[in-house]
């Protein structure tokens, strides 16, 4: 603002305008007082007010009796303004991903907003430019799944972008833990436990456990998976459990399972805890490969209750997930984050076991 040339109220005003460009400044908004822009540039407030008159007059401010000044765009009412809330996920075509979406969807559409979607492919460099496309537009919030969560957060400083431009937004299935922001997420620690707990009653001893560990979900099934045989008093082999990252996920868990399988009749495990329904219906398909039955030599149990467990010729047991609930639960918090200043607190969904015919149960043959 030190430039002599210029006058000062034109610095002023093409200052605010960045504010527009940048997101900074939202339609509807209220902005700073005449007197805290006067403090904040050491200006006059002579200045600030014909740099306020002159963004009148082009429509970019407009002045409310006993309220204040306010955002706007030139040209438009408030009531044509085009909404936009942007959702980052892993994933967006596959698995329970597009029952997510459409869950927020509706919700957004219903409520006058439109949707701009963004996929990470789970990659932290695809996060980044997921996070540089939504902030270069006019965004009024965001619905975030962060990338491997497990493993921590190099773009934080994008994050704090978001914070700064008072662009709100929340978190689904998981969150960075440095980060505070509302999360709907499972309970995954609760669902790992009563997956396990599920193959102990029915008098599987030897359970195999696949998790994912570079994201919080994966981490804490298994937590879930080993609390439920501490509380049952069986001991968890270790060769058993099985951990894989993204890139591993279309080989390792498969090698592995082949391996496990191998073994004498009385070594290897009688059923398998899989991350996920993808996983187990992948897994199911290694037993097959030993001419292993389903559920009568190896039983199975997967997670997020998705078309996959309904597909296969054997019905997966496993665990819900709200999908579409969660979608459209997330879409109108993040709107009364926007339109009402809530600060909603976290959303905890309880998965309930969902029972078909991939587990048998053993004790009928003691």
């Amino acid at each position: 603002m030190n430039n002599r040339r210029i006058p000062k109220y034109i610095l002023l005003k093409n200052e605010l305008l960045s504010w527009f460009e940048s997101g900074k400044l939202k339609p509807g908004q209220q902005v700073p007082s005449e007197n805290e822009i006067a403090e904040q540039f050491g200006l006059s407030r002579q200045t600030v007010r014909q740099t306020y008159s002159e963004l009148e007059k082009e429509g970019w401010l407009e002045r409310i009796q006993g309220k204040g000044t306010f955002a706007r765009f030139p040209g438009r009412r408030e009531s044509e303004l085009v909404k936009t809330i942007g959702i980052m996920t892993t994933y967006i075509s596959d698995y329970i991903f597009p029952h997510i979406v459409r869950g927020a969807e509706a919700e957004l559409r219903s409520r006058g907003y439109r949707l701009l979607l963004s996929s990470t492919d789970n990659n932290k460099d695809k996060e980044m430019e997921s996070l540089k496309l939504m902030t270069s537009q006019p965004l009024s919030g965001l619905i975030i799944e962060p990338t491997k969560s497990a493993e921590g957060n190099p773009n934080l400083g994008y994050y704090l972008e978001l914070q700064e431009k008072g662009i709100p937004y929340l978190m689904i299935n998981e969150k960075y833990r440095e980060l505070e922001c509302p999360l709907l997420r499972v309970d995954d620690e609760l669902g790992g436990y009563k997956a396990a707990d599920h193959l102990l009653a029915n008098g599987h001893t030897r359970i195999a456990g696949f998790f994912k560990r570079d994201d919080l979900q994966g981490v804490n099934r298994l937590k879930g998976f080993l609390a439920a045989h501490k509380a049952r008093g069986v001991a968890v082999a270790p060769k058993r459990v099985v951990t894989y990252t993204t890139e591993q996920k279309n080989d390792l868990p498969f090698r592995q399972a082949l391996q496990l399988l191998s073994g004498a009749e009385e070594e290897r495990p009688t059923a398998f805890v899989c991350y996920n329904d993808e996983l187990a219906v992948s897994l199911m398909g290694a037993a097959l490969q030993f001419g292993l039955r389903v559920p009568e030599d190896v039983s199975f149990v997967g997670f997020d209750d998705s078309m996959l467990a309904s597909a296969s010729g054997t019905k997966l047991t496993t665990l819900t997930h709200p999908k579409t609930a969660m979608g459209r639960d997330a879409a109108s918090q993040l709107i009364a984050m926007i339109e009402e200043g809530l600060a909603p607190g976290d959303t905890l969904y309880e998965p309930e076991l969902v029972e078909r015919d991939s587990v048998v149960n053993l004790n009928v043959n003691v």
